[in-house]
């Protein structure tokens, strides 16, 4: 324990810097995090970096698709579901189809069970790797929902493949009417189960005396339990987790407070942030004892490589093609709901750009890691060390070759500028703001107007919101004094920290005070 907890800081230590330093770059940081894992790995003297292969999925899946399932809007999802379906489903399991065929003839010992098996852990892209590498580029919001929406279901319908061939190979055999029926109860069970659980969790967090700390680590524990539940009944913890997070985001305003949610988001922000650079860190510790599990079963290391980057061809192969006929079948079948572009160029290049956000990660290393060391019978489990070292080389590539060019295919090849509208953006937000003073305005005058001359506070309240109403958003806080807004806040700041020097005055007001002062300046700066 003395020896592993220094790594273990210093693994955290090195993901902040490295997030820091990406953001300087501007290139997502898992990139830079592999890339680090791998370099670290080589020094000599550091403690091998082992988790058991039952626990990884429960680590760190539960809390990544909980917050994913959070942080996405449903209204979207609803609007794209069908392309979002498609991707998320259909798209899966062609790739894992594709990777199964071209495995069993090109890899010596390599059955369809193992290639559908190699096919559903490398299927499913990475949604932190795309997020991270959207932060410096701009895309439609549709396109944005739609690569979230896909993210989100990918895991869960890839997960269901890893399962059944999981199950084939250690069996020998696939039973097509077993496998449909059990299809069937891990899909609807665990949405049900998710669903049911988060009702549950919602009913506890509004009747329950809670407050912000414990609301917090109730939704720390919730995803655990969702998962943990749902997989007990052999249905689908990923689709548990994520139905329950859907389900718990549209009612976050009913069961959690402002401060639960302003603490709640600071708090899941850093957790996962830190859990995601763990294990993208972890795909390049792993490194090493791959290739030696390679070595020790004979396996060149130039043809181990050879198969990843063919898989690694067929992956991207594979999503441009569907990309493709997802756009074909729209133009044909739903030509309302295509996407117009002011070109054919422009149009039949953006089928290869959203082919070209298929980045692996977190979720292919996590199932690659779960696969047993032995089969039930005691013999070892069949090219497991090849199918995590391909895994690990399509994870290298795809974050280094596509993670590295995305940005420069968006921002250069204009591909998205008919689709971007900052200044109609921008007027639909200032819309918005003016409705709602004007709906606040409203309800003081028609609820309050009978104390207006009675309540001195309730007059001011109206004629700040009158003020507030007539003026628009350049007259009402403009650039100029919005810093003159913040410098006051600061200046506030400096009094409080010289007033907390003397010891009569009670220092938990002045925390109180300063964080008062930083909610206003963080509302300052969305305006």
């Amino acid at each position: 324990m003395h020896t592993i907890l220094p790594f273990l800081l210093a693994m955290i230590a090195a993901i902040v810097l490295l997030n820091m330093w990406a953001a300087k770059l501007k290139i997502a940081y898992p990139i830079l995090l592999v890339v680090f894992g791998l370099l670290v790995s080589f020094i000599p003297g550091l403690p091998a970096v082992k988790i058991n292969p039952d626990l990884i999925f429960f680590i760190f899946l539960p809390p990544l698709l909980f917050e994913a399932a959070w942080s996405i809007s449903f209204k979207e999802m609803k609007r794209w579901w069908r392309i979002i379906g498609s991707f998320a489903f259909l798209v899966v399991f062609f790739t894992a189809f594709s990777v199964a065929i071209a495995a069993n003839y090109f890899i010596p010992g390599f059955t369809i069970a193992l290639g559908f098996l190699l096919g559903g852990i490398v299927s499913p892209p990475d949604a932190v790797s795309t997020g991270a590498i959207m932060k410096f580029v701009k895309i439609p919001n549709t396109t944005a929902a739609v690569l979230e929406g896909e993210s989100l279901l990918n895991d869960a319908s890839s997960l269901i493949i890893f399962r059944f061939a999981l199950i084939t190979v250690g069996t020998g055999q696939f039973v097509w009417q077993e496998a449909s029926l059990d299809f069937l109860w891990m899909v609807i069970g665990g949405a049900g189960i998710g669903l049911l659980l988060a009702w549950i969790f919602v009913q506890a967090h509004k009747r329950l005396p809670t407050d912000a700390s414990s609301d917090i680590a109730l939704t720390l524990i919730e995803p655990y339990l969702m998962y943990w539940i749902a997989e007990q009944i052999h249905c689908s913890g990923v689709l548990a987790v994520v139905c329950g997070g859907l389900y718990m985001s549209a009612k976050r305003m009913i069961f959690l407070n402002s401060t639960s949610r302003i603490r709640g988001y600071s708090v899941w922000e850093s957790f996962v942030f830190i859990l995601n650079g763990i294990v993208f860190l972890i795909i390049g510790l792993e490194l090493p004892e791959i290739v030696g599990g390679l070595r020790s079963e004979g396996i060149a290391l130039k043809t181990a490589i050879n198969y990843g980057v063919l898989v690694t061809v067929i992956l991207i192969a594979a999503r441009i093609i569907s990309s493709y006929a997802a756009m074909i079948t729209t133009i044909i079948f739903r030509p309302s709901v295509a996407p117009r572009a002011s070109s054919m160029r422009r149009r039949l290049m953006m089928p290869i750009l959203l082919g070209w956000t298929g980045m692996r990660g977190v979720v292919s290393l996590a199932a690659a890691l779960a696969i047993p060391i032995t089969l039930e019978n005691g013999t070892p489990f069949p090219n497991r060390n090849l199918i995590l070292f391909i895994t690990f080389v399509v994870i290298l590539l795809t974050l280094l070759v596509q993670g590295l060019t995305l940005p420069y295919f968006i921002k250069y090849g204009k591909i998205f500028d008919d689709f971007i509208d900052e200044e109609k953006e921008e007027l639909a937000r200032k819309e918005i703001k003016q409705k709602l003073r004007q709906h606040v305005y409203h309800f003081l005058k028609n609820k309050h107007e009978s104390e207006l001359h009675s309540d001195a506070g309730i007059e001011r309240l109206l004629r700040h919101w009158e003020e507030k109403n007539k003026a628009n958003d350049a007259d009402w806080m403009n650039e100029k004094s919005k810093a003159v807004f913040i410098e006051m806040l600061e200046i506030q700041r400096q009094f409080l920290s010289e007033l907390n020097k003397d010891v009569s005055v009670n220092e938990e007001i002045i925390r109180h005070q300063l964080y008062q002062l930083d909610l206003e300046e963080e509302r300052l700066k969305m305006i």
